[in-house]
């Protein structure tokens, strides 16, 4: 997405996405606070301090953890897919704002988008892999 001038200050863009999660990330420059869906950070996460050292870890990458604020917009998936989504939008907005930070964002592995989701039922099992009990007589 593009960076835009709003209010004299940078706008950098980002979007990310797992399982059925979808983050769209803002960041703005700030004094570090995350803010989902309207929501503090911590209050939307329900205070799991794993979440948002993962949101913030492509941020301390780059030593700039205080210098942004991040404005989320999520929705679908659960909580943990929804933190993992907004990770990967703040890695792709600290690409928008500057290239060079995409080498050491990349070696982290903060670019890749996790591709695991739910396999879908077949047809004459349980589940996606789950078989009716077998029964030799």
């Amino acid at each position: 997405m593009q960076a835009t001038e709003t209010k004299d200050r940078a706008v950098y863009w980002g979007t990310g996405r797992r399982k059925t999660s979808v983050a769209r990330v803002r960041l703005i420059p700030g004094t570090g606070q995350v803010t989902v869906n309207g929501k503090p950070g911590d209050t939307y996460f329900n205070r799991i301090a794993d979440y948002l050292q993962g949101i913030k870890a492509p941020l301390e990458t780059l030593g700039l953890e205080n210098e942004y604020d991040i404005l989320v917009k999520a929705h679908g998936g659960g909580l943990t897919g929804q933190a993992d989504a907004v990770k990967l939008g703040v890695a792709r907005a600290l690409c928008e704002l500057a290239p060079e930070n995409r080498q050491p964002l990349k070696s982290e592995g903060y670019l890749t988008r996790d591709p695991r989701a739910k396999e879908r039922k077949k047809y004459g099992l349980h589940k996606a892999r789950k078989a009716p009990q077998y029964s030799k007589r």
